[in-house]
């Protein structure tokens, strides 16, 4: 059964594989089926099978509003163990549905189902799903639009339209586990990627896909709501749209202060709505809209090419006619150069939470806790017997504190949950780092990585901050840190070590942006407050996938609060075992 959300602007939001809708005191509740299958894609002349949800590339859309419950039953029909994380839901109490292989469930075996069962609580705007282990994420992604609820306008100009959501992928022509396995055993970085990709699509700047080209279709004089989501594994990405601007207003689901800009500049794991201003008249012109990656580290270890979309203008009085005619004048965006962080930390510093009564930034004004976290690459010993390619023979490694965290052959959450947690993790990870170092990475320095299965225990309620330092010792560049379970808010940021006497004068108490994700400055430090409301263990980990895997990730425990309401729910009968 298809459904369709027909409320005023969203009248055109469609969406499929929905069954029955059940009317509750506090909404409804929406099922989706989701079934992991193998598809045939073809992208820059090469068919490859791919992992896939439904058999499509990106994935469903999943379509509710603030309040409702969704129940997402997930049918395993792959050899590969697979979970999904539904990316920003706050998720209160329902950690079971939060998705990290290993830390909320075990993962769903060939055959298996799991029923994903969550309620939105108090969001609004876009969020995305995809898998969250090994790097399945390359093909197992979709957004999630969420609506206000009934009879609540948005606290900007409503827009005329909301577009199709814009997800900027990447696509490698090999197996991307055969890419991740071959890096794993020799130590060093797994190859690039061969192509971004928005909606799935190349574009027409690379070879041999100038058909697999997306093209975004508007009318002169109006303006439209677009959803941008980062689903790159590796790569932080400009984004313009040539001869237009872009008004920003909201990120990871939380309105912001609306700015505009002719460029925006958004992380993996990050979403930005904005609104798109068309031209006054039927143009005669065609407009690219382009993504290219913003990278600190050299040339060559990363992707630095640009996938491209066409903004494609219809004349209301000729529905038939596009602008997009080959004879035509083409116009291009001038993007930043890769490693602008200038451009990078001015766009970030407009970000300001709207900080009015309907829509409060509820910012911790007093902590109980802080904590000081260092993030970035180290290494390892190379194993016996192996050749290593990371620094002098070593393998590379990823830390926070300078511990990589191994997960378990169990879930951190059950283990939580029945106490059992003996022989699977330790809450002794440290609040900071054990040998304190000059983190810019001038002598002395520490590239020196521990693994370990540690999580950082957190009484129900505390407020939390947190300061995240990059270390820029084998490479200075960017983290985008993603917290599951939360929101925070980014009090602060600046460049160099991190001045525990002068710095916190600085921070922003009063309006700071609120999100999920947030990027950790390339050669710097940002600190974030949150409040530790919502009990469980929750993930944080780097969004770039290559840190993930190399173990940039750590978790908190959360414990119970003292009424039932604060409690964790018990785990649902159909978890998976592993």
């Amino acid at each position: 059964m298809a459904m369709t959300i027909s409320s005023g602007l969203h009248c055109s939001l469609l969406v499929a594989a929905l069954t029955l809708l059940v009317v509750q005191a506090h909404g409804i509740t929406r099922h989706y089926d989701f079934n992991i299958q193998m598809a045939n894609v073809t992208r820059l002349c090469a068919t490859k099978s791919i992992v896939t949800v439904n058999g499509q590339f990106p994935g469903p859309e999943l379509i509710a509003r603030e309040g409702d419950r969704v129940h997402v039953r997930v049918t395993n029909h792959v050899a590969h163990n697979m979970s999904i994380h539904w990316h920003g839901i706050r998720q209160m109490r329902t950690g079971w549905a939060d998705g990290p292989a290993y830390v909320t469930q075990c993962p769903i075996q060939k055959g298996q189902t799991y029923v994903y069962k969550f309620t939105i609580t108090a969001q609004r705007g876009t969020l995305w799903w995809h898998a969250h282990i090994s790097w399945f994420r390359s093909t197992v992604y979709g957004a999630i639009v969420i609506l206000p609820k009934l009879g609540v306008p948005y606290p900007f100009p409503a827009p005329h339209k909301e577009l199709t959501p814009v997800i900027f992928g990447e696509w490698w022509l090999s197996d991307t586990e055969a890419i991740v396995s071959t890096a794993l055993k020799v130590g060093g970085a797994p190859n690039i990627s061969d192509a971004f990709t928005i909606n799935g699509l190349p574009g027409p700047l690379y070879n041999c896909s100038a058909k697999d080209t997306f093209k975004l279709k508007v009318e002169p004089g109006k303006t439209y709501l677009l959803r941008l989501i980062n689903a790159a594994l590796n790569d932080e990405l400009f984004f313009s749209v040539a001869n237009h601007t872009l008004t920003v207003v909201e990120v990871d689901a939380v309105y912001v202060m609306p700015f505009t800009v002719r460029t925006l500049v958004i992380s993996p794991g990050q979403t930005t709505n904005v609104l798109l201003a068309t031209k006054p008249a039927y143009p005669r012109a065609n407009f690219y809209m382009f993504a290219r990656p913003y990278s600190t580290i050299r040339p060559g270890t990363f992707d630095n090419s640009t996938v491209a979309g066409i903004l494609e203008y219809h004349n209301p009085g000729s529905p038939s006619a596009s602008s997009f005619d080959k004879a035509l004048p083409i116009f291009k965006p001038m993007l930043p150069y890769f490693n602008d962080t200038n451009f990078v930390t001015n766009f970030t510093t407009k970000l300001r939470s709207l900080a009015t009564k309907q829509y409060p930034a509820a910012v911790p004004q007093s902590v109980d806790r802080r904590f000081f976290f260092t993030i970035g690459l180290g290494t390892l010993p190379c194993p016996k017997n192996m050749t290593c390619q990371g620094p002098n023979g070593t393998q590379f490694a990823a830390a926070v504190n300078n511990v990589s965290l191994v997960l378990p052959s169990m879930a951190l959450l059950q283990s939580h949950f029945t106490g059992l947690t003996s022989g699977v993790y330790a809450a002794n990870f440290p609040a900071m780092p054990l040998s304190p170092f000059n983190y810019t990475g001038t002598p002395p320095n520490n590239t020196h990585v521990a693994t370990g299965t540690k999580l950082l225990a957190l009484s129900f309620n505390t407020s939390v901050e947190l300061v995240m330092q990059d270390t820029s010792i084998l490479g200075i560049e960017s983290h985008p840190l993603h917290l599951h379970g939360f929101n925070f808010f980014v009090v602060g940021q600046g460049f160099g070590n991190y001045d525990a006497v002068n710095d916190p004068d600085k921070f922003n108490l009063v309006d700071p942006v609120e999100r999920n994700t947030v990027g950790v400055p390339a050669g710097g430090w940002v600190a974030i407050r949150f409040l530790a409301d919502n009990p469980g263990v929750w993930f944080m980990h780097c969004h770039l996938e290559v840190h993930t895997t190399w173990g940039l990730r750590m978790a908190w425990q959360v414990q119970d609060g003292s009424k039932p309401s604060q409690k964790l729910l018990p785990p649902p009968s159909d978890m998976p075992k592993c």
